[in-house]
């Protein structure tokens, strides 16, 4: 596991930016083009806007076949931000708190409980990070972890910074007051397959 202070540095960035995003005059939407300005830095991204578009879709929206089908039917994006299924009973994907919530909302999730990976953590009271228990329609997923309370702008960000960097290992980022794994893994077509946050430990508040 690579534990990367740049990458660090540039998620805490994202992260004030996006904590922010709610008082007057912020624009959220940023994080992004922040993304954008970092990548291109580091030359894995193309400088004009309209190809770095089609690069992202490339990565995200493109169409490939999961293992056990020979079926074009899934993407990245379907994967971490909406959710799939395994022979209809197990869950796979579903990373983010917004599809959660409606799901949740219309009847289709049961919360079953947290579940940590480390016994010496609690639950998140500020519910920024979780790893949840839950059922989604006739699956389950037994643990899935995502971040809470953050826009998908901020998980945008910072999945395509995590995903085009050079190391194909999970990276350990430390920002706000968490110590984060983000598991990242790709496909031979260089699509994402999937990428989440794992709580490693609460970081002592600054003084």
């Amino acid at each position: 596991m690579e534990n990367n202070t740049e990458l660090s540095d540039i998620a805490q960035i994202l992260w004030d930016n996006d904590v922010n995003r709610l008082q007057p005059g912020i624009d959220y939407k940023i994080n992004l083009q922040i993304a954008h300005r970092y990548l291109i830095k580091k030359r894995t991204v193309k400088v004009n806007k309209e190809e770095f578009k089609q690069q992202l879709y490339d990565i995200w929206f493109c169409l490939y076949a999961r293992k056990g089908s020979s079926l074009p039917d899934s993407s990245g994006f379907e994967h971490v931000f909406v959710s799939e299924t395994r022979g209809g009973r197990t869950v796979i994907g579903f990373h983010n708190w917004i599809q959660f919530y409606l799901q949740e909302k219309l009847g289709h999730v049961v919360y079953k409980g947290y579940t940590v990976k480390n016994n010496r953590l609690k639950l998140d009271e500020n519910k920024h990070l979780i790893t949840l228990h839950f059922s989604w329609k006739k699956g389950v997923k037994m643990r899935g972890s995502c971040f809470m309370a953050v826009s998908p702008e901020f998980e945008f960000a910072l999945y395509i910074i995590i995903f085009l960097s050079s190391s194909s290992q999970p990276h350990k980022l430390r920002f706000s007051q968490y110590e984060v794994e983000i598991v990242c893994h790709r496909n031979k077509y260089k699509n994402t397959e999937t990428i989440y946050p794992i709580l490693l430990q609460y970081l002592p508040e600054a003084s």
